[in-house]
Parts: structure tokens; sequence; C-alpha cells
């Protein structure tokens, strides 16, 4: 009986670390060291891809691409959601999900063409495809909607999307919403139609026909009211100051957390590559690397993929990421976002 229990175990303990391994295969980080094994609250590896099914492709609006997707294994979600989803070439790009919570086993996205940008959107357009498969992980929230009786949410062009669920939720729950919706033109503006059967709770502002939205009513909110805003930098910034001190103001951005003023010069020795960097105050600790290692991989650049996982092996680090556990960040780094703490790092690169 010793010996069952004992094989059991082995076997057990032989299982975890192939699992580990794969997962860190699949994330496309170091195998060394290994990622904590300890299982997220949610029950759902943030880490894992999973593979869904595109089973409906439609253009809310010009340039506006929405993908329904499909899958067993997707697990709940709450509005404020995102997703990382995998591109054909290998490119992760985060989507906010915009469907009905309700929905199980279907996740709705939303991509804008943006032709000057880095190629996600470009990608994604012409290559996400009725019956293509599009791996992406389980929902994270940084965008919860906390309790209030009363919203106003302020969203510009596909900012919106993150929005859609959070009206159905506070509709849902008695609360007193309004929504103030910008965007270039009309035609430019995504899911018009799920917003007309809410009537005069939104004020639809088209650039080309009223202006820039007006924000002034937002400084006589008081600290009663929730204000939720998605879109532009220059959007975010405005609604921010609009808003009186003690009002509670949530933004969504899909961005490195901003440095301000305290970015700091440092350098960064690869210690298997013999070399040392120089991390200039206005560079991220990724570019300087690649300067000297042009294969060192990445992709979002903002800290949601983990492409860019490093494993420090001396210095103090300032993780700016969203992703890595408390047990990564012991000896780990994204190098797109995160800092040193002190003056020095040391890299297993």
């Amino acid at each position: 009986m010793k010996r069952v229990l004992t094989v059991t175990a082995f076997a057990g303990a032989a299982w975890l670390a192939k699992r580990a391994i794969g997962r860190r295969i699949d994330s496309g980080s170091p195998l060394w060291p290994l990622p904590a094994l300890e299982t997220p609250v949610s029950g759902y590896s943030s880490r894992r891809w999973i593979p869904a099914l595109i089973v409906s492709r439609t253009e809310p609006a010009d340039g506006v691409l929405a993908l329904t997707l499909e899958s067993p294994e997707f697990p709940e979600w709450d509005p404020g959601a995102h997703l990382d989803a995998r591109l054909p070439s290998g490119l992760v790009r985060q989507y906010s999900l915009c469907g009905d919570p309700a929905d199980r086993g279907r996740y709705t996205i939303a991509v804008r063409l943006v032709e000057d940008g880095r190629g996600g959107s470009r990608e994604a357009h012409a290559q996400l495809l009725e019956g293509a498969e599009l791996p992406v992980r389980p929902p994270r929230n940084r965008f919860p909607l906390v309790p209030s009786r009363s919203y106003v949410f302020v969203a510009g062009g596909i900012g919106i999307t993150p929005v859609l669920p959070m009206l159905r939720a506070a509709t849902e729950a008695g609360a007193e919403w309004t929504l103030l919706y910008g965007g270039r033109s009309r035609a430019s503006m995504p899911f018009l139609a799920e917003l007309a059967p809410y009537g005069d709770r939104v004020t639809v502002v088209p650039e080309d026909e009223a202006g820039l939205p007006d924000l002034n009513a937002l400084g006589a909110l008081g600290p009663d009211t929730a204000v939720y805003c998605c879109g532009p930098a220059p959007l975010m910034a405005a609604a921010l100051a609009a808003a009186p001190e003690g009002t509670p103001v949530h933004l969504e951005r899909f961005a490195p957390a901003a440095s301000g003023g305290d970015a700091q010069p440092f350098t960064v020795e690869l210690r298997r590559s013999g070399r040392v960097v120089e991390v200039a105050a206005t560079e991220s600790a990724l570019a300087a690397v690649r300067r000297e290692l042009p294969g060192t991989p990445y992709s979002c650049e903002q800290g949601f993929c983990g492409t860019c996982q490093h494993r420090v092996l001396a210095g103090e680090i300032d993780h700016r990421d969203t992703l890595l556990t408390d047990g990564e960040r012991e000896d780990s780094m994204l190098l797109c976002v995160s800092r040193a703490a002190s003056d020095h790092l040391v890299l297993d690169l």
C-alpha cells in the first residue's frame, strides 16, 4: 500500500511539472524558472490558450470588425473584462469583451482598423474570417464595474466596447446612468443600433456634426456617481480633469502605465551574453536589450502578453505589468514595461 501511495505521489508531481513546462512553452517564455503551480482563484490560468472558433464576422461601423467566438472552455466574465488574442502571425493583441456575460460559451470582440498602427488590426481585418480558429487567453478585468446608485459613462470610438456590457449591468441593477458617446462620424461609431433602445440616456456626439463632446457636466457630479471613461487619451484626460475632486473616475487604457517624471536610467547586465547595456529614462528595457540582442522576442509592448518575460538574477525590479503572479515577480520581469528600482539589473540573457 505504501508503495502504491509513493508511485501515485510521484506520478502526480510529474504530471504537474509536465503541465507547468507546457504552459511555459505556450507562453513563449524561458523554461527556467518554472512558473508557480498554484491555481488562481478563478480556477482558470490566465496564461493558457483556449482554442476558439470564429462563428460570426460583421462590420458594425466603417473600419470596425466585430467577431463572435465560441468555445465550451470559455470561463465566465464580468463587464469591463478584456482578453488576449493570438493572431495568425503570432502577434498578441488585447480586446475588450463587448457581448453579454450571460451568453455562456460565447465572446464578442471588436477591432478598429488602424492603418498606421503596429500591424495587428490590419492582420485581424484581413485574416480573421468566419470559420477560422483564434486562440485566446481567459479574460482579465482591470476595469471592473463597481456598485453605485449612479453612473456617467463616457466613450470615444472603439472605447464603447467595454462600456456596452456595463450599460446592461447598470440597467439590470436599477441604477441611474447616462452615456456620452463621441466619434469622428456616425458611420465610424460602432454599436449605435445596440444603444438605440436606451433612448435619451445616450447622447451621441459625432465630431463632424457637433464637435467634441462637452464634458462640463461632469463638474457638477458628486461622490455618489461613478464615472467610467474609455477612448482616446485626450478624452480620458479631459474627463479626469472635468470631474470634481472626490468623484470616482475609472479609466480603461491599453497602454503601459505612465511613468511620469519618475523614470530613471539604469544598466542591465546580460549575464549569458557577457554584455552591459544602458537603459535611458525615455526608453524601455526591451528596446535597450534588443540593441544588443535583436532576436529577443516581444509582442504587445504594453505589459499584457508575457512574450518578453525574462529571469532576473540580481537587482530590484519596478514591476509595471498587469500579468505576472506574485511568485513570478520574485525573479522575473516583462522587459517592455518594467524597469529597475535600483541602478542595475542582471538578466539571464
